[in-house]
């Protein structure tokens, strides 16, 4: 029989595994990958797993001090992230991706966007500030702990998943991708207005 501890663990875990979705964000990493070379996109992921990890740590231990600081909402990230968003969809469609662009170095891709919105997005940090309030400190972070590790075996395996496609499979999945990626943009931005603009 699982201990109170252990019952606590899973279901924080499993509730932040959910929200972050690293089987689902394959294609999506693929897209903005793409064109990079092997050790850059190894060290893209190196980046984005690692400021993710930073970036849930810091919400789990000061998330609701750090809103109420700032005199921000869950909701502002919303927006915000659905705008970055919103702009990398329109590069990926008419530039075919940001992977080869010199614009960009793999640094970046891995903070902007990998790491935010996509890994950490509102959904993320709400449910580590929750685990936080309703589960205690020591729970929250091994949950971080337990699903970036999950993350990083997904990630792992993604220069196999794209040896598979080949390039034509490769650039279908990013034109598909950056559909995909607006939409996810204008839900972000749309739930975040009607938060503070509410339909009578």
């Amino acid at each position: 029989m699982p201990t109170p501890f252990a019952d606590e663990l899973l279901r924080a875990t499993i509730a932040l595994l959910v929200v972050v979705d690293p089987a689902g964000l394959v294609p999506v990493v693929l897209s903005l990958t793409r064109g990079m070379k092997r050790e850059d996109r190894q060290g893209t992921f190196r980046i984005a797993l690692a400021t993710s990890v930073v970036l849930l740590v810091v919400f789990a231990v000061a998330g609701t001090e750090l809103l109420l600081l700032f005199g921000i909402t869950v909701y502002s990230f919303m927006i915000a992230g659905g705008i970055l968003l919103l702009i990398l969809a329109m590069q990926m469609m008419f530039r075919g991706g940001i992977g080869g662009d010199t614009a960009y170095s793999p640094d970046e891709i891995g903070v902007v966007p990998i790491a935010f919105p996509l890994l950490v997005g509102p959904g993320a940090i709400t449910t580590t500030i929750v685990s936080l309030q309703t589960y205690g400190i020591v729970v929250a972070l091994l949950s971080i702990a337990i699903v970036m590790a999950v993350c990083w075996v997904v990630l792992r395996f993604l220069d196999r998943i794209d040896s598979m496609l080949g390039k034509r499979g490769t650039a279908v999945l990013s034109t598909l991708m950056a559909v995909f990626i607006a939409a996810i943009a204008v839900q972000f931005i749309l739930t975040g207005i009607l938060f503070y603009y509410p339909s009578s």
